[in-house]
């Protein structure tokens, strides 16, 4: 099979983020990917959690200069890089002062959820564009996980199905049991506003079965990584005529992630 370039994006990912379903999929993934021959590389933010010293973090200083629009407010943003022990990946992490720079990860010590996660979510994910673009690295597939990317699919979509950066790339979306309480703040919804997303009935309020909704429906493909994860956004998917796969098995059989990888171009 063809040698492909492969991008994952996710929230959490082993072992930068306490284990679970979702950050053992985001290392278990690449890890398989790069061990059949695939140029890979993985986005997450750099939370407060994650100790720089001793997974040795280190600024990539040509990524420099990188300025984020969130609601017409200039946002710096800073690059960090680590090589993930004996899998052979680099992480890269998004930085930021104002959004990253706390201790914890989208809730403070008392568990409340933080009121700026909304934007964070969409800074993150505008943030993964523009370090590819200065990368000069064109991704064959971008594969996205869990509820703090779920604009990622969207700006491919709307704004860089034209970009030289993104021609041909396709995008796969992730389902998991790992949603939050609630909805959103204000943040995210004014934040794409201002940016011109159009259809904006799951990003206004959302809830994170509608950030997922709305990630599915501007993907290619969605994996399903397990049976109760998001029914809602599986009819959305369909609805939209994107195919749902059930993503557990390829954890177990990376000939078949592999051969799903490849389908998506035929």
């Amino acid at each position: 099979m063809a040698k492909r370039r492969i991008l994952y994006v996710s929230h959490e990912i082993k072992p930068y983020f306490p284990e679970g379903d979702l950050a053992n999929a985001a290392l278990a993934f690449p890890k398989k990917m790069n061990e059949l021959g695939h140029e890979i590389r993985a986005f997450m933010p750099r939370f407060g959690i994650i100790n720089e010293r001793r997974h040795q973090l280190h600024e990539v200083i040509r990524l420099s200069g990188i300025n984020v629009v969130i609601n017409d407010y200039d946002q710096p943003l800073i690059i960090k890089v680590a090589s993930v022990p004996g899998a052979k990946i680099q992480v890269y992490f998004i930085d930021n002062e104002e959004y990253f720079k706390r201790k914890g990860t989208w809730e403070d010590a008392q568990g409340s959820f933080y009121d700026d996660n909304g934007a964070r979510s969409l800074f993150f994910s505008k943030s993964i564009i523009e370090t590819i673009k200065k990368l000069g690295w064109q991704p064959d597939v971008v594969h996205v996980m869990g509820w703090m990317s779920a604009p990622l699919p969207v700006y491919l979509r709307q704004f860089h199905n034209d970009d030289a950066h993104f021609a041909g790339t396709k995008v796969v979306y992730s389902l998991f049991e790992n949603g939050f309480e609630g909805c959103l703040d204000k943040g995210l919804e004014e934040g794409m506003t201002f940016d011109g997303v159009q259809g904006m009935d799951q990003f206004t309020n959302p809830s994170a079965e509608a950030l997922f909704c709305g990630a599915a429906r501007h993907s290619d493909a969605v994996l399903q990584m397990s049976p109760n994860a998001s029914p809602a956004a599986v009819e959305a998917a369909k609805a939209a005529g994107v195919p749902v796969h059930n993503g557990a098995e390829f954890l177990e059989n990376p000939a078949a992630l592999d051969a799903f990888y490849e389908s998506l171009f035929v």
